[in-house]
């Protein structure tokens, strides 16, 4: 079968490990063909020549797809509550993410919170030129810049920016958002995908970031920190070990400084 733009398909030389999504494919000057992959259930990019590349079988993707709309589900009955004699007023998100299919799940999810959030789909390299005039647009209370990103060489140069494939791009968001709000009272940001350079990214200005262990992170991980933040009463502080809690990775995935709730409750009785 001839392998095309979207086909599901696995890494034969990685043990099949991975799920990705062939998303370009690149004619190379030795008739060979290379594709650009991003993940199904990871926030990972990577490349391959096509013929290391199987399409996955229908079982699998399947399988993935419930696995994410398991974890999915039980946030929102975990997060169903009653309020009592209070209006609330959720926290506002803007979430950023170089992915178009994840953009489409996480705006369905925030939907099904009644979560007030604007998902836009920007390629990673767009997102520091775009991210203040969406700021300007919206004003958000909670700011998620996401997408896909790996280690080009996996285990080595931990320190260095282009060892990162869209790292960069992600600090230059944050970087461009501070500019805009450099209070986290008022703004709380997430940033980064699989194996971000996290110590960057939150020197840069964020309060929750991936991947301090350079692991891989589940394609729910930054709309958990989204929904966390804005299902919180804003004078609760959300620490990193409460967020690592809730994501699957734990702390070598997300972590970071904490922040503030963005939840308010205004009793009606007053």
């Amino acid at each position: 079968m001839k392998l095309k733009r979207g086909n599901i398909v696995t890494r034969k030389s990685y043990g099949k490990d991975i799920l990705f999504y062939i998303d370009k494919i690149i004619n190379l000057k030795n008739n060979k063909k290379l594709a650009i992959l991003k993940g199904i259930v990871v926030r990972i990019e990577a490349d391959a020549l096509i013929e290391d590349l199987e399409i996955a079988s229908m079982t699998r993707i399947n399988n993935a797809e419930k696995r994410i709309n398991e974890i999915l589900l039980y946030r929102l009955d975990k997060l169903k509550n009653i309020h009592g004699n209070y209006i609330i007023r959720k926290g506002k998100i803007l979430h950023l993410d170089g992915d178009r299919r994840y953009s489409i799940k996480s705006s369905r999810h925030y939907k099904k919170l009644g979560l007030e959030a604007v998902v836009r789909n920007i390629p990673e390299y767009k997102q520091p030129s775009v991210v203040r005039m969406l700021l300007e647009k919206y004003n958000p209370d909670i700011l998620v810049i996401t997408g896909h990103d790996a280690m080009i060489r996996k285990g080595q140069n931990f320190n260095n920016l282009y060892n990162y494939r869209n790292s960069r791009y992600f600090i230059n968001s944050v970087k461009e958002a501070r500019k805009w709000e450099k209070n986290s009272e008022k703004l709380v940001i997430f940033a980064g995908a699989c194996q971000s350079y996290y110590e960057e990214i939150i020197t840069a200005g964020a309060d929750f970031a991936s991947s301090p262990a350079r692991i891989l992170i589940d394609f729910t991980g930054p709309l958990i920190v989204a929904e966390k933040m804005a299902l919180t009463e804003n004078y609760k502080f959300i620490t990193g070990g409460e967020i690592a809690n809730e994501v699957k990775e734990g702390k070598k995935g997300i972590f970071g400084i904490g922040a503030k709730g963005k939840l308010k409750k205004i009793n009606v009785l007053k």
